[in-house]
């Protein structure tokens, strides 16, 4: 079967098949990098989850590849400097999440998927912080989550970024809220129905998501979830090897994927473990490492 691409309800897809498809397949749905590889289409060349014997389907984010606002990435730039939180990264990340519910209904109703069929969610960066969104709060019952390189605690990432380009957001009550709404350390009890696996390079910025999975993912223990934190040496995306260079390397104890405690993060049961046994296959899935890679846009 070949993969399937379309619009469902005004959200752009991708979707590549399982190997046996079935009306209780399991279906992951996955978010992409606002940086490469940022569209649905490249997520799903650089992560494509080969040998996992479910439907993966990867949604274009609200604001970016087809989506883009007239005058394309220039005008995105211009409301990014504008006002980064109110003119842009709510609507992408509050707006899948308001889109996810009717669009997750038509796909699963065009591939065949029942409601009973599990189901996982995978995410990059700022794609991190909607899947996080969706297992929070959409109501839809998630038995895994893969975050990759995640956004965590919104404030934090977008005043480390504002720092990288040599100023600072002023907040408001309005971007607070979507801050808070974005913050899962705080708001960890809300994630912990899945089984979690954190994803970061060993080079990856330090404020803006190393410092935040070091602290959500004993604030997941701490409610009982089933979490665990990987480190991939070389991995980061483009916008974190652009901070290395201008502010140095990370705490080397963070590069050995030690949390600021000094204790070493333990190796918990893979978090995508329950897809794989309801599909009742033993195939290893890519390693989402290729994601740092650069794809086409």
């Amino acid at each position: 079967m070949d993969e399937l691409t379309g619009i469902a309800a005004g959200v752009p897809f991708v979707a590549l098949p399982p190997v046996s498809p079935g009306p209780d397949t399991p279906i992951v749905v996955a978010y992409h990098l606002l940086d490469a590889p940022r569209t649905e289409v490249a997520f799903a060349a650089a992560v494509p989850l080969t040998g996992l014997n479910a439907w993966r389907v990867y949604f274009g984010l609200p604001m970016s590849g087809s989506r883009l606002p007239a005058g394309g990435r220039e005008e995105l730039w211009r409301l990014i400097l504008e006002d980064a939180v109110l003119n842009v990264h709510q609507h992408v990340t509050l707006g899948a999440l308001a889109e996810f519910p009717a669009a997750f209904a038509a796909v699963r109703d065009r591939l065949g998927v029942s409601e009973a069929a599990p189901v996982g969610v995978l995410g990059g960066s700022m794609g991190g912080a909607v899947a996080q969104l969706v297992l929070a709060d959409s109501g839809v019952p998630i038995t895994a989550a893969v975050l990759i390189n995640p956004v965590v605690r919104f404030r934090n990432t977008i005043d480390a970024l504002s720092a990288i380009h040599n100023t600072t957001y002023k907040w408001s009550a309005a971007s607070e809220a979507v801050a808070e709404q974005i913050d899962f350390v705080r708001r960890a009890a809300a994630l912990r129905g899945a089984a979690l696996r954190y994803i970061t390079g060993a080079d990856d910025m330090v404020e803006a998501i190393l410092d935040p999975v070091a602290q959500v993912v004993p604030a997941l223990r701490e409610v009982g979830a089933t979490v665990d934190w990987q480190v991939v040496p070389g991995m980061a995306p483009r916008v974190g090897r652009r901070a290395r260079r201008r502010r140095g390397p990370a705490d080397p104890a963070r590069r050995r994927g030690r949390s600021p405690g000094g204790g070493v993060v333990p190796a918990a049961p893979d978090a995508v473990r329950r897809l794989r046994e309801s599909s009742h296959k033993s195939h290893r899935p890519d390693t989402p490492a290729s994601v740092a890679r650069d794809t086409s846009e």
